[in-house]
């Protein structure tokens, strides 16, 4: 029998979900954080990127947390 394994989902992609369900536009995104919208537009088409600062700043406006570990049962690589 073969197990399927799960694919991780990036973090980019995380967080585009949760612009694109967050009920809010761009600019409505983009006035409340003072992100520029074209840079928005970028990374929601994915043809940029965001720097750390930015990511933080959607982060807390989204309401978004970073955990981190492992999910259960994922072994440790190269042990």
């Amino acid at each position: 029998m073969r197990t399927m394994k799960r694919k991780r989902t990036k973090l980019s992609d995380q967080l585009r979900r949760a612009i694109d369900t967050c009920g809010k536009s761009r600019y409505e995104i983009s006035h409340a954080t003072g992100i520029d919208q074209a840079t928005l537009c970028r990374f929601m088409g994915k043809k940029g990127g965001l720097s750390i600062p930015v990511l933080d700043t959607l982060a807390d406006y989204l309401g978004l947390n970073i955990t981190t570990g492992k999910p259960k049962g994922a072994k440790a690589k190269g042990r």
